[in-house]
């Protein structure tokens, strides 16, 4: 069960409770790709890793530091394995779906927010009295 790097307490366990096992995992270091210059061209640190018996890959090149993207990448494949084992069950999918439901609940309220000001305005308007030619007329 020991990795090669250190994992928060919290994957830890998500690790051990899907039966991920180190020997499970291939790592290599690669070269990364994009913007950089010379240092992305010279330097392996973007990480890729392998489960093989779930057949799960996972490459991250988003910090500068071989460290760093190790921890990631890591990080990410527990979650991505967490995902086609639970499926909607998944710590990740439950808050996806909170999400969509919470910005669901948003626009409902904000629709009738807009419905109320106009009722409100159109009454303002409604209320207001006409001006008349003739009053106008006298005034002058």
């Amino acid at each position: 069960m020991n990795f090669p790097i250190e994992l928060p307490p919290a994957f830890a366990e998500k690790a051990q409770s899907l039966a991920i096992f180190a020997h499970d995992i291939t790592e290599q270091f690669i070269r990364g790709s994009g913007a950089g210059g010379q240092k992305i061209n010279k330097t392996s640190s973007a990480v890729l890793l392998k489960h093989t018996p779930t057949g799960t890959e996972v490459r991250c090149q988003k910090y500068r530091e071989q460290s760093k993207n190790r921890l990631s990448a890591y990080k990410l494949l527990i979650l991505k394995i967490e995902d086609s084992i639970k499926g909607k069950e998944s710590q990740r999918n439950q808050k996806i779906f909170k999400l969509i439901k919470q910005k669901r609940k948003r626009s409902k309220r904000s629709k009738q927010k807009i419905l109320e000001a106009k009722k409100l305005r159109g009454e303002v308007k409604e209320n207001r009295q006409k001006v008349k030619a003739n009053a106008i007329i006298r005034n002058q």
